[in-house]
């Protein structure tokens, strides 16, 4: 049980790049099962980009929203959308079979979110009198 060794570590530790070779395992378990492993967590890291990525376009969307409704006084949060975005993701998890329950407090952590942000438009807005 040799360690992976990755010819890009030593200069990722130096500069704080990320070492997707990283890991605590490696002098613990065979080459060719520490080969699928870093093979399986390079689609994973390639997914949490996208979800990074997916997330600022959200965002940026829902900051439009934020605009539009500091323009003509509306208020930061929208229950009955949100409810109804809440019981679609429900459902949408349960079809792609994810946990109906993570995908719940996953888009309650997005809103929070966005009503803090749309509170925050809000508020520099009124700060600006436009």
């Amino acid at each position: 049980m040799s360690q992976q060794k990755n010819p890009q570590a030593a200069d990722n530790a130096e500069t704080g790049a990320y070492d997707p070779a990283a890991s605590s395992l490696a002098d613990t378990v065979q080459d060719e099962v520490m080969a699928e492993l870093l093979s399986i967590r390079s689609s994973i890291d390639n997914f949490d980009a996208t979800l990074v990525y997916l997330l600022a376009e959200r965002f940026k969307a829902t900051q439009r929203v934020g605009h539009l409704k500091a323009v003509h006084a509306l208020p930061p949060s929208d229950p009955g959308r949100e409810k109804a975005q809440i019981e679609r993701l429900r459902r949408l998890a349960q079809e792609a079979h994810l946990d109906p329950e993570f995908a719940e407090k996953f888009m309650n952590f997005i809103i929070s979110e966005v009503i803090r942000h749309h509170n925050n438009i809000s508020a520099t807005h009124a700060e600006s009198g436009n």
